[in-house]
């Protein structure tokens, strides 16, 4: 069995880079200065940033893996798994790590907006590849966060941590907008094999024992994780993940319809349970009843 390091406070972490924090709730690591540091593979419970400029190990998350030779940023959220299993070995590091305590929020607007920066539920291999430009500038943050917690504590340092954490987050989802907009051959690429999926599906009738696909399985079966194929949809396409689906949905629906398939048939053939939640949709989506629709075709 993997030997996992419960990450519950910033200095559990930090404990084993060879760092002493002074803050609680928050720390920031520079691996340079610590390096070379253990493996460590971690359960957990805070938030943690990592900017890697160049990391020569393999790492896991969840179930999957990357192998990182670029410099880039992993985003990890309470209740995440990640990292690489300590094998007695160490590695050098040229990096940071800026760890938080979801209490380090409490009371502020990021605690509620933490959970709208959907990049911390993505896979390590959906991680940000940044420019040095980029990097740079979250070093900045980073160093400035440091440069905080070495001063004593008054009652503006946690407000003023919080705001630079905030910046850090912001930039973080600048830069990932600017990923799929430079990625944008392969993230259409994507979008055919999107609809090939919907298209095999169907046409193998999985969705008579599975139902309707829902966005995390399809992103479940294009190897992804469900918020990264979410946002990569969107922003590549300008609409939602599940919009594609209902769409695909409705033009099979009309398909059968038009060969004459009763209504009732339609919405079994496709999946529903229900006829009536199968004319809920159809309704949502084109403005018309199914029985609308057939009057409108054939006049």
């Amino acid at each position: 069995m993997a030997k996992i390091l419960k990450v519950r406070n910033v200095s559990d972490y930090s404990s084993l880079m060879g760092q002493k924090d002074r803050h609680p709730l928050v720390s920031v690591i520079d691996y340079a200065s610590l390096s070379p540091v253990p493996h460590s593979l971690n359960d957990y419970s805070v938030y943690g940033l990592f900017l890697h400029k160049e990391l020569p190990v393999d790492l896991t998350y969840g179930c999957g893996r990357y192998d990182f030779n670029a410099c880039a940023l992993i985003c990890v959220a309470p209740g995440q798994i990640g990292g690489a299993e300590d094998n007695g070995e160490k590695i050098d590091l040229d990096g940071w790590a800026l760890l938080f305590h979801p209490d380090l929020l409490h009371g502020t607007q990021l605690e509620k907006d933490i959970r709208n920066f959907s990049f911390f539920d993505y896979r390590v291999n959906e991680a940000l590849h940044m420019s040095e430009d980029e990097v740079a500038l979250l070093e900045c943050q980073m160093e400035m966060i440091k440069e905080e917690l070495d001063k004593p504590r008054d009652e503006f340092q946690d407000r003023i941590i919080v705001a630079h954490i905030e910046l850090i987050l912001n930039y973080a989802q600048r830069f990932y907008n600017r990923q799929f907009v430079t990625r944008k051959p392969d993230n259409e690429d994507t979008l055919v094999k999107f609809h090939e999926f919907l298209t095999g599906y169907f046409a193998e009738q999985r969705q008579i024992h599975g139902g309707i696909p829902t966005v995390q399985y399809c992103a479940e079966q294009l190897c992804m994780s469900p918020n990264y194929f979410s946002d990569l949809v969107k922003k590549t396409s300008g609409d939602t993940a599940s919009n594609h689906i209902r769409r695909f949905v409705v033009q099979e629906a009309k398909n059968r319809l038009a060969s004459g398939t009763g209504v009732a048939q339609v919405a079994y053939e496709l999946g529903f349970e229900y006829p009536q939640h199968f004319t809920r949709m159809f309704k949502r989506q084109t403005g018309l009843s199914p029985s609308e629709y057939l009057a409108s075709i054939r006049k």
